[in-house]
């Protein structure tokens, strides 16, 4: 069957119809099954497309969010990002939902299917934690589009998250659960006390990063994309001197060898915790505290402290005031003190009362 060159045409190859029809002056061709009828209506459906403008392609049709995701993936880890192993792990929910699924097919009733699935399910997941997956969802369409794989735009809501976070720890509380941690622990989570630093850049941190004779730990890479310097005094020098003594690791066969990590157990990485962490939080009596808690508290302490919120943020690795506003908690006790503060302030801008003898009170006859 011949039609025109705008037209396109439809022919038959064995059993199958095939149509036929031109995108920017070059012939694209495809199967439209084994009836004639089904063969008009594909044709009929491409012309539209075409002259519409909303013509995506073959190739880009077969795109399935799956591809999206990996090619996202790759994207930031040649760009040397921090984050990548956690958005993996966010991505996973979303490649059982619909990774499978052409792209092009998703849409934002979908989204929120997804939500609501995510939600109602087993483990009712809080809205930032929905947010991290669907925010890399978004990332892949975007950088989809830019690559030139898909004109599809994809509308994805974000969910209400309680910003202020409201969990720190006061001094008695940090002693007694340290006391109760394993001893390959314990200077980890002092580190993570007075720093504020996130857990993964302690875990990684290696010796080739700390002038003991400078008294520094620079840090060249983080999850802000940014170096920082950490001077050592005090607690943390004799802290980082403790781990200095704790390098050698001695194996079960007595060869001794050195370990490049700072914090390490038996000379590896120290993995996940979790476990050993609740176990010591329950024992200490303050059960449901978090790791992440650290860098809340240090944001206060500094603050408190009188430290300014530019070097407060160069120690802990925040990179916008909001972002460490965030972690600065103002607890009761704090408000409290404020109150009391300024009523002794507002008293002293009051003029004394004078006493006024009863006699010259009374009007005179």
């Amino acid at each position: 069957m011949k039609g025109l060159r705008g037209q396109g045409r439809i022919f038959k190859r064995g059993e199958k119809y095939w149509i036929a029809y031109y995108v920017r002056g070059k012939e694209q061709r495809e199967s439209a099954g084994c009836k004639t009828a089904d063969a008009k209506k594909l044709l009929k459906s491409r012309l539209r497309e075409i002259h519409s403008g909303k013509f995506i392609g073959l190739e880009k049709e077969k795109i399935t969010v799956n591809d999206l995701l990996d090619s996202l993936i790759i994207h930031l880890e040649n760009k040397g990002a921090a984050s990548v192993n956690t958005l993996v792990s966010h991505f996973k929910p979303i490649r059982e939902m619909f990774g499978c699924d052409r792209a092009i097919d998703i849409n934002g009733q979908r989204i929120e299917q997804y939500i609501s699935e995510r939600k109602q399910g087993k483990r009712g997941n809080a809205n930032a934690t929905i947010n991290r997956g669907l925010g890399g969802l978004k990332q892949a369409f975007n950088l989809a589009r830019k690559q030139g794989l898909l004109s599809h735009e994809l509308y994805i809501p974000k969910l209400k998250e309680e910003n202020a976070r409201q969990g720190f720890f006061e001094k008695e509380e940090f002693d007694a659960i340290v006391s109760e941690l394993p001893e390959y622990l314990k200077d980890f989570m002092r580190f993570a006390y007075h720093t504020g630093w996130r857990k993964g850049e302690i875990v990684s941190l290696v010796w080739g990063l700390v002038d003991r004779s400078a008294k520094e730990i620079r840090l060249q890479t983080s999850k802000n994309g940014t170096g920082r310097c950490l001077p050592l005094e005090g607690e943390l020098r004799d802290l980082i001197e403790r781990r200095w003594s704790a390098r050698k690791v001695e194996s079960k066969n007595g060869d001794v060898s050195i370990s490049p990590l700072v914090f390490h157990r038996d000379g590896k990485a120290v993995g996940d915790c979790r476990k050993a962490w609740k176990t010591a939080c329950n024992k200490a009596g303050y059960p449901g505290k978090l790791v992440h808690d650290f860098r809340r508290t240090a944001a206060r302490n500094m603050t408190r402290a009188g430290v300014t919120e530019t070097v407060a943020m160069s120690i802990t690795g925040h990179k916008t005031p909001s972002m460490f506003q965030r972690y600065n908690i103002t607890s009761s006790d704090d408000k409290r003190q404020a109150l009391i503060a300024t009523q002794e302030y507002i008293k002293s801008l009051l003029p004394e009362e004078k006493m006024i003898p009863l006699q010259d009170a009374l009007p005179k006859s």
